[in-house]
């Protein structure tokens, strides 16, 4: 086939900080890629118009048909709608905002949109550390705390669309959430969170991976704030199994870079609370490092398009 002629699909995750993009083959091979910061405090057509800004210029220099683009972003989303539902205060203007209906204006190709962490579990389970596994439960921890799932080989996201978001379950403890709401997984186990709770304790602000550092070189405050957070995620992995008895489980997002840190930790309190079930919990880090979300993405999008083509 002339390069030219291949189709491509575009991957964009729209993030709190950074948005990224990818431009994928057929195959979900990256051709290329660009980041941007998120305009997140000036509203939904900002965001979107930092995507397509940043897209432009691999449009311009990758052979082929852009067929298709997906969308992962942060909040709750309607998948049918194309449209933001619910978002964190980290952004402005963006519930309610149609995020596909932009895409496709600009782009003149259909869009699809999924909460990130979908698009993350799309991408894990397309090419990455869980490529192929039928029941799979994914977790992201970044700015804020996300979980999805993937059930009998397809994303589960339930009726109203937010399925599997265990960084939003109370329950653990009564700190005050970036959503509204106390006790979420969130204030524990968010990159900004455990800055925050190593500053509550210590009165320095650091961030997640200097607490990281700080602990590994033997600091027993940071330890504490992550041991902390190891037990949030592996009580919110015992939930999510006793609920839809899932035991596979891929980590990704900024925190999960200090996983040497992170999963013995984890590890070590699903070993005092197993999941009632027996089966132990296959725990993984992301494949795809922060490529998840936008292939994710962009594999969503190829999915739609095939489906719609058998119809």
């Amino acid at each position: 086939m002339n390069a030219h002629d291949r189709r491509l699909f575009a991957g964009v995750d729209i993030g709190g900080t950074t948005t990224q993009v990818v431009l994928c083959d057929d195959d979900l091979t990256v051709l290329d890629r660009a980041e941007t910061a998120t305009p997140a405090a000036h509203g939904g057509a900002a965001m979107t118009g930092a995507a397509l800004d940043a897209l432009a210029p691999l449009l311009r220099r990758t052979p082929g048909r852009l067929t298709g683009c997906g969308v992962g972003a942060a909040g709750v989303v309607d998948s049918d709608t194309g449209h933001i539902l619910v978002a964190s205060d980290s952004f402005t203007g963006w519930a309610g905002f149609g995020v596909t209906d932009a895409l496709q204006d600009a782009l003149d190709v259909p869009a699809f949109l999924d909460n990130d962490v979908n698009a993350f579990l799309y991408g894990e389970t397309s090419g990455g550390a869980v490529r192929g596994e039928p029941n799979v439960l994914g977790i992201t921890l970044g700015t804020g705390v996300g979980g999805a799932l993937w059930s009998d080989g397809a994303l589960f996201t339930g009726p109203h669309g937010a399925a599997g978001e265990i960084g939003h379950i109370p329950g653990f403890g009564d700190l005050l959430c970036s959503c509204g709401g106390r006790g979420h997984l969130e204030t524990l186990a968010s990159g900004r969170s455990i800055g925050a709770r190593y500053a509550e304790r210590t009165g320095r602000g650091l961030t997640a991976r200097e607490v990281a550092e700080a602990a590994r070189a033997g600091d027993a405050d940071a330890l504490a704030v992550y041991e902390a957070a190891g037990a949030g995620i592996a009580r919110a992995i015992v939930m999510t199994a006793g609920v839809v008895d899932i035991t596979t489980v891929v980590v990704g997002g900024g925190v999960s870079r200090a996983w040497p840190l992170l999963s013995p930790l984890v590890l070590a309190s699903l070993t005092a609370e197993p999941p009632v079930s027996g089966q132990p919990v296959r725990l993984v880090r992301s494949g795809l490092g922060s490529d998840a979300v936008p292939v994710g993405a962009a594999a969503r999008a190829r999915r739609e398009l095939a489906v719609g083509a058998a119809a």
